[in-house]
């Protein structure tokens, strides 16, 4: 007789099913992913400040002075992108991008924007994680501020 609480025989083994290990192995890719895409990278990830002055003349200045110091200047490490500025906006942002130099119909990489009276600067994307970052925000930074002077690394 056996004893109550025990089992003779080894219960059954449940297989999953290929859809199902499908999902749970897709969710933990996702996750993978989506810690991979924490600001804990190497550049310092999105910014807001706060301006002085209305978000026109603030967008101007920041796009006058990115094109300068960024794009004419020669510095390599915006070599790989190109500036679009998105000025006149109908939404009352006024904006610039930075888009891949041979692709410019895609994504930007980073959005540098302004709203309000006094301006609110925003900046983000996927640029502003990596190294380039660094240099972008320590610009914007000073830019928000009314200085044109470019010092970023060339």
């Amino acid at each position: 007789m056996t004893p109550v609480g025990t089992h003779t025989a080894e219960a059954p083994r449940r297989r999953v099913s290929r859809p199902a290990l499908s999902i749970i192995w897709g969710g933990l890719l996702a996750t993978g992913l989506l810690t991979g895409c924490q600001s804990d990278g190497p550049g310092p990830g999105n910014l807001t400040l706060q301006a002085s002055e209305p978000a026109l003349p603030a967008m101007e200045r920041i796009a006058l002075t990115a094109s300068k110091c960024w794009f004419r200047s020669g510095n390599r490490s915006f070599k790989p992108y190109r500036l679009a500025m998105e000025l006149n906006s109908l939404t009352g942002r006024p904006r610039i991008l930075l888009v891949p130099r041979n692709r410019p119909e895609d994504r930007p990489l980073a959005v540098i924007e302004a709203e309000g009276d006094p301006a609110t600067i925003k900046a983000y994307g996927a640029l502003l994680f990596s190294p380039t970052g660094n240099l972008m925000v320590a610009d914007i930074r000073d830019w928000t501020k009314g200085s044109t002077t470019c010092n970023s690394a060339t």
